[in-house]
């Protein structure tokens, strides 16, 4: 054992001099560099992501309930070294001297929020700034839209229940104040201790209790697990930020979805770099070994020699790519440190495990059939150069190299589906680039064939070497095919977070107007030059019966009597509209819309488009009757259509779309959205006088919040796509550089036949550019496959056909890979016969 250490150690030390080891340490040092620099990274954004996601809900976890919250509860966070705090939420009515508005009181303690801040403006619709605490006992901030509805100044007075307060602040935002567009009372925040003296929260009240928790994820996970045996799920509901379904929190997610994807491409790209090192350097000591076995060595001896080489090379790698990939994101980190929220101070070892895991296990399972192969190599290759390795079976190569790639995806990832998605689409790609190798070596025989110009010796190596160019292609395919994933995934994600928040997105939104009120407003905001988008009728009704089939309606636990019975409804009351025209960003997915029928039922029964996620939550199907409860009349509707709605937009949406017809005994109110500029904030006041019923409802501080977590997140991506081209390039490098060995020979050997330098440059030049051809289509094939699995069963996006890459794909395969290919040959081409012959010897 000590006599092999010894002979590995000045194997390694003297091919270290000599620069043998190059190629597999640099992959080495290449796939933890890139995984841990990556992950890293995006370990940080997601911190500060989830951070940003976090202040929306003014804590880390929020515990939501019909009754008190449990005070012991509260006792037990606090004891668990978790921060807490509480809210009482509740609709109410506010009197000013002369004026009155339902509005949205908040009350809450000391410690609200945990997280996030309050915003609060010098006037009404004034910029907004960080509150500095909280209303005083007594006091009120108020929404800037009650100073108009109670005619109220700062420092007057608002009555709410039997308690008076004082108007102190005028308030902008709260963090977890919603994204509701229907949920638009104004919000009036007080203390939780002023709370009885208004008398409000009595028998048939709706109040919600709010308990902020605040922790180290295993720390609340831990009190979760405590609460959850005495939660009641028909009073309590827990949430944490993996629940939010925001347009924050679906955009964080969606961001992180694609981080993860990164990391896993950048792990099957290390991969693929070792696999291609690993070979190369096994073939590169056939000799020594051949050698060693003639002069008396066992093979277990030359076993230790070199596992133990692959040890030092795998050690020395890892601990270069370790320092490597701590310095590449850090210098990334404070270079968007003023772009981008990062988390500066947090270290995670997550990915430095990780990114050692990926270096030794690609190390040695993508090393396992080469070093195999080299120690079945012969003592008579001494005496006959072509005699090779007694291993010929790739099955064990291709079960190694597999099996470590699907490890690593599904270690890394904890998510099976996104691995397995990966991994089929990369056994059909290299499945499909075998047919394809088998067609290429047809071709080759016929186009090789006949005078020798640079083409048909180009297409005659690519025969001779059928095998060797059946492993560049898969190779070059994969990388390519990983390439094209981040790339368009990138596009797609960024063009729809866009796509949702255009310039000039409305950013307030007008409800309750009137039919009469409808003209005048459309005037009076056309002479303000301020565009008012469509104008949607709204009713309040409740869903009651399915087919005459009854469904529970109670919106709150005192309105049930008896037990709970029959089929679910809704649990409150619905928002209805009725058009004949399909909203944007609605599609049908079932059933015929009914702007398209132009006949009228003969049962009087209308049609009604239902959204289809509530319609499977409600069992509702195609041609089912539904019955709505509209005041004192009720209204049948038959379901001719089921849509699939964007709820991403900042725009109203609805379960129900309803027929005019159906409606036209109905008196509605109207909801519409403008666009405002920030510097014209001011004139919110005069320009909503004339319409005092009117309920304003601002959502330009979440649209902003939005666009500064896109932006972020889409500098971030191209960070992210820098370092998976990188990869890419390199591995396409190691790719190149394995062949030359044996590219050397054939070189002397068409020199010495009197071969002109010019037909073999051309010639190297076009193989590759077929290779890379052929790479990039199958490629492009192999990417519509990917993304079709990953945008619809990940993502959650809209998959589409991107044809552009059919032809971008593989001219860029012909112009990356020819040269590349041709920089990696040059030093070798340019070299005349002497100096060929003599590095052979």
């Amino acid at each position: 054992m000590g006599m092999a250490f010894n002979l590995a150690w000045r194997l390694f030390k003297h091919e270290a001099r000599r620069g043998e080891l190059t190629i597999i340490l640099l992959a080495i040092v290449l796939s933890v560099a890139s995984v841990l620099s990556l992950s890293l990274f995006s370990e940080r954004l997601q911190g500060a992501l989830t951070e940003r996601s976090a202040s929306f809900m003014a804590a880390d976890s929020q515990l939501r309930a019909s009754q008190p919250v449990d005070t012991a509860w509260i006792a037990k966070a606090q004891t668990d070294v978790l921060g807490t705090a509480t809210q009482v939420a509740t609709r109410s009515m506010a009197f000013g001297e002369e004026q009155m508005s339902l509005v949205d009181l908040r009350a809450v303690d000391g410690h609200y929020p945990l997280k996030g801040e309050i915003l609060v403006t010098d006037s009404p619709f004034g910029e907004a700034k960080p509150a500095t605490g909280l209303p005083e006992p007594g006091e009120a901030w108020i929404d800037s839209r009650l100073f108009q509805l109670l005619d109220v100044e700062p420092g007057g007075t608002i009555y709410v229940g039997d308690a008076a307060f004082t108007v102190t602040n005028v308030l902008s935002e709260i963090p977890d104040a919603g994204f509701s567009i229907f949920s638009t009372d104004p919000i009036v925040l007080i203390r939780e201790a002023d709370l009885p003296a208004a008398n409000i929260t009595g028998p048939g009240s709706r109040v919600t209790y709010k308990a902020y928790f605040t922790g180290d994820t295993s720390q609340l996970d831990t009190f979760y697990e405590w609460l959850r045996p005495q939660l009641d799920d028909e009073i309590h509901r827990w949430q944490s930020i993996e629940d939010d379904e925001s347009p924050v929190g679906r955009s964080v997610k969606r961001a992180e979805r694609y981080f993860l994807l990164a990391s896993l491409l950048a792990i099957i790209l290390a991969a693929v770099s070792i696999a291609v090192a690993a070979q190369r350097y096994s073939q590169r000591h056939f000799d020594p070994v051949a050698i060693m076995k003639t002069l008396g060595a066992s093979k277990t001896t030359i076993r230790r020699i070199y596992t133990m080489q692959i040890c030092f090379i795998t050690l020395v790698g890892i601990v270069i790519g370790i320092t490597a990939g701590v310095i590449i994101q850090q210098i990334v980190v404070t270079a968007l440190a003023d772009q981008v929220d990062v988390s500066l101070d947090v270290w995670h070892w997550r990915p430095v495990l990780i990114a050692v895991f990926t270096g030794v296990v690609c190390a040695l399972l993508f090393s396992l059939y080469p070093l195999l192969r080299l120690f079945s190599v012969p003592p008579l290759r001494v005496l006959r150069r072509d005699v090779g390795a007694g291993m010929s079976s790739k099955s064990l190569q291709f079960l190694a190299a597999g099996g470590a790639i699907f490890l690593l995806m599904w270690t890394y990832s904890q998510d099976l589906k996104i691995s397995a998605i990966l991994f089929v689409s990369g056994i059909a790609l290299v499945a499909g680039l075998l047919l394809v190798t088998l067609g290429l070596i047809r071709v080759g025989r016929k186009l090789g064939s006949g005078s020798m110009g640079p083409w048909q010796l180009a297409w005659a190596r690519i025969r001779r070497r059928s095998m060797d160019n059946s492993v560049q292609l898969i190779s070059f395919s994969v990388t390519l095919l990983l390439l094209l994933v981040v790339l368009v995934m990138r596009n797609d994600m960024v063009a729809q977070w866009r796509a949702q928040l255009p310039e000039g997105t409305p950013n307030y939104f007008l409800i309750n107007i009137t039919q009469s009120q409808k003209p005048q407003l459309q005037s009076h905001f056309e002479q303000a030059d301020v565009e008012a988008s469509d104008f949607y009728p709204v009713v309040r009704g409740r869903f009651v019966a399915v087919n005459d089939d009854r469904v529970n309606t109670e919106v709150s636990k005192e309105e049930r009597e008896g037990p709970r019975e029959g089929r679910d409804g809704l649990g409150r009351e619905a928002n209805l509209t009725w058009s004949n025209t399909l909203q944007f960003g609605n599609e049908i997915v079932a059933g015929e819309w009914q702007g398209n029928v132009t006949s009228a039922p003969e049962d009087g029964i209308y049609p009604v488009s239902v959204e289809e996620e509530v319609a499977g939550r409600l069992d509702i199907r195609l041609n089912d009757v539904l019955t709505f409860n509209i005041g004192s009349e009720e209204v049948q509707a038959r379901v001719t259509s089921l849509r699939k709605v964007d709820w991403q937009t900042m725009q109203p949406n609805f379960f129900f779309v309803l027929s005019p017809e159906a409606m036209a005994a109905f008196s509605p109110t109207y909801i519409t959205s403008f666009f405002l500029p920030p510097e014209r904030k001011p004139e919110l006041t005069e320009l909503l006088k004339p319409f005092p019923s009117a309920t304003l409802f601002d959502v330009d501080a979440r649209i902003n919040q939005l666009r500064d977590i896109v932006d972020q997140v889409s500098l971030a991506v191209e960070f992210i796509l820098i370092l998976v081209l990188a990869a890419g390039a390199l591995v396409l490098i190691a790719q190149v550089q394995a062949s030359m060995d044996e590219r050397q020979q054939e070189l002397a050997i068409l020199r010495t036949l009197g071969a002109k330098g010019s037909l073999i440059r051309l010639s190297v030049v076009y193989e590759f550019v077929i290779i890379g051809v052929v790479a990039g289509f199958m490629a492009a094939l192999a990417n519509e496959l990917s993304l079709y699995l990953l945008q619809t069963q990940i993502f959650q996006m809209e998959a589409s056909l991107h044809p552009e890459f059919w032809v971008i794909a593989p001219v860029t395969g012909a112009i990356v890979v020819g040269v590349l290919g041709a920089l990696g040959c040059w030093r070798l081409l340019s070299l005349n016969t002497t100096a060929l012959l003599r590095k052979m010897v």
